[in-house]
């Protein structure tokens, strides 16, 4: 499964069924774009999760509302509502471990 690039518009109909992985970024931040590669690889791994990601710079609205203020943040929805986040990098074991709590 790929990663979905979420909107401003359209994020609470994009979060609002099953578990969703929603990875927060912006191109110049070096964090980012280091888990960008495990986010895809674990997109591939659990067809159970939805695997998104909003550009911070893009979608400013939806990170402002959100309460996003440093990235790399990763927030797991179930359902529509948050659940779960976590800010920084993490190893590839440690987000999937951080995912499975909550399948």
């Amino acid at each position: 499964m790929a990663v979905v690039a979420l909107k401003d518009d359209s994020f609470s109909q994009d979060t609002k069924e099953g578990l969703v992985l929603v990875d927060f970024w912006a191109e110049w931040c070096g964090p980012c774009r280091m888990v960008a590669p495990i986010v895809e690889e674990l997109s591939s791994e659990m067809p159970q999760v939805k695997f998104a990601k909003v550009n911070v710079d893009e979608n400013q609205r939806i990170a402002q509302t959100l309460g996003i203020t440093a990235i790399p943040t990763l927030v797991l929805y179930k359902d529509g509502q948050p659940v779960d986040r976590v800010v920084g990098l993490l190893p590839k074991p440690q987000l999937k471990n951080f995912i499975n709590k909550h399948v």
